[in-house]
């Protein structure tokens, strides 16, 4: 099996210990020969450096598409419908514009990913290849390896050489570790950035014949009013890859049923939501009784009813953290004042079945609507809001087996990582395709190696669960908290407490996941991650 880069960093961390601590020459051999036996970074600099500055080339023609896009925008449309589902022609010029900046953003953007992983590669290998030769050289200093009773005694001559040459060689590994660590960090953030990039090519995920061109760029375009359009898309990578393959599974007369709802529906952001409901998993009956709610409903209305989580413009600015090491800047999540919180207030232990409710109305509109709408889909009662939610993340907690405060109360306390396995399965994962397999992330590798597995995911629209714990004179404190965002090397992560904020990776990696919670939570435990 193919090791990883983190895989390599790693053994060759634990190879500069068995090296410099090396105390007899047989020892110091095996551990040599130990680091000559891990790969060299792969890849071909060459290849990937032209990869780059094609994609960064054909930036320069998308920019093109754009600025005639804007010409046409700007001279104005006359108030015509076009496409299968009515979209204004002036709505449609402004998506293809946009669609188009967005394309070329993200070829110049991966072209530049590229070119950054060509150096980062070429870089490594030539300073692996030093690391080898040093440890080769120390290799040849020592010679055979002694015989069984030559090991008995090594007079000063020989502890002299072995020394020497366990200082050259703890200079090569140390070479090959650094190598190491610059061939995992840039593939790493080259996956990270190449996954995003990808997901942010949205038009095309919408790939069905039964919507024209037309409806495809506006309905990837569709964003809610509030907070950064671009964070604020209602259909995810993934919702438009679903949502496409469910209207080409539909029959002929529901198609057209399908198109006739979208068509009617008022503003695109209702469009989309109809879109997004089909993506979740229901049939086009249920669709249209969803329809019905929320028909003729303005933007903002549609946004606090279907999308539990805003993320702000200024969400990203460092501020700070208080001081219980918490982050300063978080946007609070709630409906009509009610924060998306566990047990309403924050003070009950269901935060497994609290993150896993929020999540679900992340991704299934349906199931957001009877919690802030109530069966109607038209309250606006911050009351009737929070009885239903709370009600629901007892419903949750119960499924996944968990625990109470004492046994004669129904008061919940924690729940298990395979009760945690089993909600998630059962209440997302129908509504995103992808089911959650449990990974242990005890050491700053476990956790850098799921990384990219993690920002792919969140970059496709699929919420990732992650445990978090601290301890205090051994005794242990837990929580569940979801990575619902990625930008850069930037995690946005939503704490049932009812808020949400950003982190660094490095803040994931190594102990600083207090930013989201407090100082008693400082490390990731373990992450449930979307399996396609």
């Amino acid at each position: 099996m193919t090791e990883s880069t983190t895989d390599r960093r790693k053994r060759l961390s634990e190879l500069r210990g068995s090296i410099s601590s090396a105390d007899s020459k047989n020892d110091l051999i095996d551990a040599i020969d130990d680091a000559l036996g891990v790969a060299a970074p792969e890849g071909d600099p060459a290849t990937i450096e032209s990869l780059g500055k094609r994609y960064r080339g054909q930036a320069d023609d998308a920019m093109k598409v754009h600025d005639r896009s804007d010409a046409v925008s700007r001279k104005g449309l006359p108030d015509i419908w076009v496409g299968d589902t009515s979209v204004l022609a002036s709505a449609a010029v402004d998506a293809a514009t946009r669609a188009a900046e967005q394309m070329a953003d993200a070829l110049r953007g991966g072209g530049n990913v590229l070119l950054t992983l060509s150096d980062a590669i070429e870089a490594a290998q030539t300073q692996d290849g030093a690391g080898r030769t040093k440890l080769r050289d120390a290799r040849g200093q020592l010679g055979g390896k002694d015989g069984f009773f030559d090991t008995w005694h090594e007079d000063d001559g020989e502890e002299a050489a072995r020394k020497k040459a366990r200082s050259l060689a703890s200079t090569g590994v140390d070479e090959l570790h650094a190598a190491a660590v610059t061939a995992d960090d840039a593939a790493r953030a080259a996956a990270r950035d190449l996954n995003k990039y990808a997901a942010e090519a949205r038009a095309g995920k919408l790939s069905t014949d039964d919507l024209s061109a037309v409806d495809r760029l506006a309905l990837a375009d569709a964003a809610n009013v509030s907070g950064d359009p671009e964070w604020n898309e209602i259909l995810s990578a993934n919702d438009l890859e679903r949502s496409g393959r469910a209207m080409e599974n539909l029959s002929p007369a529901e198609q057209a049923r399908m198109e006739k709802l979208l068509a009617g529906a008022s503003t695109p952001q209702e469009k989309a939501y109809l879109m997004k409901a089909l993506a979740s998993g229901y049939s086009v009956d249920e669709v249209e009784t969803f329809g019905g709610k929320i028909h003729g409903k303005d933007a903002t209305w549609l946004q606090e009813h279907l999308s539990p989580i805003t993320t702000g413009g200024d969400s990203m600015d460092d501020e700070g953290v208080n001081a219980n090491g918490s982050n300063t800047n978080t946007d609070p999540q709630a409906f009509d004042g009610q924060g998306w919180t566990q047990g309403g207030d924050g003070q009950e232990g269901s935060c497994v079945a609290s993150s896993t409710v929020t999540a679900r109305a992340m991704v299934d509109p349906v199931y957001a609507l009877g919690l802030t709408g109530g069966p109607s889909g038209q309250e606006d009662d911050a009351d009737a809001f929070r009885d239903r939610l709370v009600d629901e993340q007892h419903r949750v907690h119960e499924e996944g087996d968990g625990g109470h405060t004492h046994f004669w109360t129904d008061v919940p306390d924690g729940m298990d990582n395979d009760g945690k396995t089993e909600v998630v399965n059962k209440e997302i994962s129908p509504h995103t395709g992808s089911g959650y397999e449990f990974k242990e992330v005890k050491s700053a590798d476990d956790r850098r190696d799921v990384l990219p597995d993690i920002e792919k995911s969140v970059a496709d629209g699929k919420p990732v669960p992650i445990g978090i714990e601290g301890y205090d004179d051994g005794d242990r404190s837990g929580h569940a908290v979801m990575i619902v965002g990625q930008e850069g090397d930037m995690l946005q992560v939503y704490n049932p407490w009812g808020t949400t904020t950003w982190i660094s990776e490095d803040d994931f990696v190594n102990g600083g996941m207090a930013k989201a919670s407090s100082n008693s939570l400082p490390d990731a435990y373990g992450v449930h991650v979307p399996q396609d």
